[in-house]
């Protein structure tokens, strides 16, 4: 059975939150691929089945009716530290440019009436500043977590 690839992960990461983590459905993508052993011994694995950068998408407009978009979160974090290792770093220069991009880039891609599925951490930078970096207005907004720091914001792309 052939499967249309019809979801963008646009920083797939490890999957994490995938429940299937090869779903045909789903293109992964993401800047980096690389493996780790954790400080517990898991092994950590950033495997995208395409390497490509959220500010410059490879892909037309209007390719996807939903794309996920679980950019990196933290712009403060060592360079062998195992957060940085799993969720990615921002660039402490550049991040307000870099979110704005990849925002643009996620609904240039999204077809007309598309949802765009956004998550982000607020450990150190607080959603309303990433929200701010987009024109676009989310239609569900849930946090989740241990301290509710976690947000998984809905998108739906107008009709244009």
């Amino acid at each position: 059975m052939a499967y249309e690839q019809t979801i963008l992960d646009m920083c797939c990461g490890s999957r994490m939150f995938w429940f299937d983590k090869q779903d045909k459905r789903a293109v992964f993508s993401d800047i980096r691929a690389e493996q780790h052993e954790l400080c517990d011994g898991r092994q950590l694995v950033i495997n995208p089945e395409l390497i490509a950068d959220f500010r410059a998408l490879p892909f037309a407009d209007k390719t996807f009716p939903v794309v996920v978009f679980d950019p990196p979160h933290l712009e403060r974090v060592g360079d062998n530290a195992w957060m940085g290792k799993k969720y990615g770093r921002l660039n402490k220069e550049t991040w307000r440019d870099d979110l704005r991009a990849g925002f643009a880039e996620a609904f240039r891609v999204l077809r007309p009436h598309g949802v765009l599925i956004f998550k982000w951490n607020e450990t150190q930078i607080p959603v309303s500043n990433v929200l701010a970096l987009t024109d676009e207005k989310p239609i569900i907004w849930q946090r989740t977590g241990k301290a509710d720091k976690t947000h998984w914001v809905i998108f739906v792309k107008g009709g244009k």
